[in-house]
């Protein structure tokens, strides 16, 4: 369902000028959709299990919970170790939930789809494809044919009629992804689903730059990677988040670069180096709205945009005076169990990738209800 640790996720996975990597394998790479209407005898459960296999592609690099101390009983002590390593009872109940959740989810939706098809009495599928499939816009010959001769202008390519049908699912997927959500959440809406399963509790210094007050109810820790495309899109969440509990929620931001993303350490040195000057968040929208260029030069010039002490930023970018800044912050997130992003802990609640706003909301509101 979710892309698998250790895996660069498909929004990261493009085909720049030069790329060498054949259609054919990057269209191989991508998470399928497994359509009923197009996968004859298949079963609900196979397609439960593509449809997840889809949805959850939600990070840079799926987090995992690793290295975790879960809050209240000391779960430190290992359950297996060797040589240079070992495993906690706490990085073993995390990697539990996480195959629980994963299980929870595929169940639900399987049972919300097959229950809503017996009150109309019809197959899963049939209501699938109705409320699904069938309200996908299909890519034109002329639009597919377009994508094809793109691409061959960067790298050799097979003919254009043998890998005709993975270009449509590719070019499909955005909207697949989009009806099948919308559907998902309706149902949820409409036979009140309400999902108790919490992920362990595990303790998370909330240092940073931070919104909200200091003594609210509820405190979110996000850790995040400004030329991280998932990263991106979760801002528009985070901001709705914030204005819909206002007063009642606190962010806190650390920076947690990865290494497949050239520009994002130096892009972090900037937003602590804008700090400094007391404009942290201007600097912080200003590199996720300019994620395609964030080279030195460009942070500098960032820094003009809005009006900052030209030298003051130049020294400080340049000096790497802030690297240590931002390792310590990567080094946090990776000794609660971070290793993509974006990945948030509310009350220490861990929630990982790009999740819708209603994602958030169950957590919080549970936490609001504990207080």
């Amino acid at each position: 369902m979710p892309a698998r640790r250790g895996r660069k996720p498909p929004g990261d996975r493009g085909l720049p000028p030069g790329n060498g990597l054949t259609l054919q394998v990057f269209l191989d790479r991508i998470p399928r959709f497994e359509s009923l209407s197009n996968c004859p005898g298949s079963t609900m459960k196979r397609f439960v299990l593509g449809l997840f296999t889809l949805t959850l592609a939600l990070a840079c690099q799926k987090p995992t919970t690793t290295e975790a101390k879960t809050a209240g009983a000391d779960q430190s002590a290992p359950v297996a170790k060797w040589n240079g390593g070992s495993i906690t009872a706490a990085e073993l109940d995390a990697q539990m939930f996480d195959q629980r959740k994963q299980v929870l989810d595929q169940l639900l939706v399987r049972k919300l789809v097959e229950q809503k098809a017996k009150s109309e009495n019809i197959t899963a599928e049939a209501l699938w494809k109705r409320e699904v499939t069938e309200k996908v816009k299909k890519p034109t010959d002329a639009e597919m044919k377009q994508f094809y001769d793109e691409q061959s202008k960067r790298q050799p390519l097979p003919p254009f009629e043998q890998v005709k049908d993975q270009i449509a699912q590719y070019m499909e997927r955005p909207a697949m992804q989009a009806a099948q959500n919308a559907y998902v959440e309706k149902l949820k809406k409409e036979l009140n689903v309400e999902v108790n399963l919490k992920p362990p509790r595990v303790e998370v210094a909330a240092e940073g730059p931070s919104k909200g007050p200091s003594n609210a109810p509820v405190t979110i820790v996000e850790f995040s990677d400004f030329e991280c495309p998932y990263c991106s899109k979760a801002e528009e969440t985070v901001k709705q988040v914030m204005k819909n509990y206002d007063g009642k929620v606190r962010l806190v931001y650390r920076d947690f670069p990865l290494p497949f993303h050239p520009h994002a350490a130096k892009a972090a040195e900037a937003a602590q180096c804008a700090a400094d000057q007391g404009k942290y968040w201007e600097m912080h929208e200003k590199l996720f709205a300019s994620q395609q260029k964030l080279d030195v030069p460009a942070l500098k010039g960032y820094a003009k945009d809005l009006g900052l002490d030209q030298g003051k930023f130049d020294k400080c970018i340049d000096s790497g005076d802030k690297a240590k800044v931002v390792e310590a912050n990567k080094a946090a997130g990776s000794k609660v169990g971070v290793t993509g992003t974006p990945a948030f802990f509310i009350n220490g609640y861990q929630l990982t990738g790009a999740q819708p706003y209603e994602e958030f909301k169950s957590l919080i509101d549970q936490e609001l209800a504990r207080k």
